[in-house]
């Protein structure tokens, strides 16, 4: 089941980023980043845990960011990460944004979704705002994708 998430879910959304920051797979957020943001926050609940999460945060009038998408360890590849990108898509629409985009190390997979990869210079109000906290900044690997809605 797919739902908003609740200030109970933080503890459970910071756990799975964290994983995958310590990786280098996406960047790191603190409890008190998400307790700020657990509005953006969808969360894939199954059997009373929260095996999925992903966070549509609005950039510009017209832009929005598909960012912090996790699925837990063992959970791939039963369309959770699918299902969550398919709800902030759904979500952008509602709002009337004309933009999404994602950075990403798996660009086969915002594909199926028909993003097309960009240069992350055509995205100015990420790189001034989350990039530069990053550490890979500026040598920044992910790939930006954009998807016109």
């Amino acid at each position: 089941m797919i739902r908003r998430a609740g200030i109970h879910d933080a503890k459970a959304i910071h756990k799975l980023l964290i994983t995958y920051a310590r990786e280098g797979l996406m960047l790191s957020r603190s409890l008190s980043e998400i307790y700020e943001a657990i509005r953006d926050f969808h969360v894939f609940e199954s059997n009373g845990s929260v095996i999925g999460t992903v966070c549509l945060h609005i950039c510009w009038e017209d832009l929005a960011e598909v960012r912090s998408l996790a699925v837990a360890a063992g959970e791939e590849g039963r369309g959770v990460g699918r299902r969550l990108v398919e709800t902030c898509l759904e979500e952008a629409r509602q709002l009337g944004l004309k933009r999404v985009f994602a950075l990403t190390y798996k660009p086969g997979f915002f594909e199926k979704f028909g993003f097309h990869e960009i240069e992350k210079s055509e995205l100015p109000q990420k790189i001034w705002g989350d990039c530069m906290k990053c550490v890979k900044f500026p040598e920044c690997d992910e790939i930006a994708m954009i998807l016109n809605l």
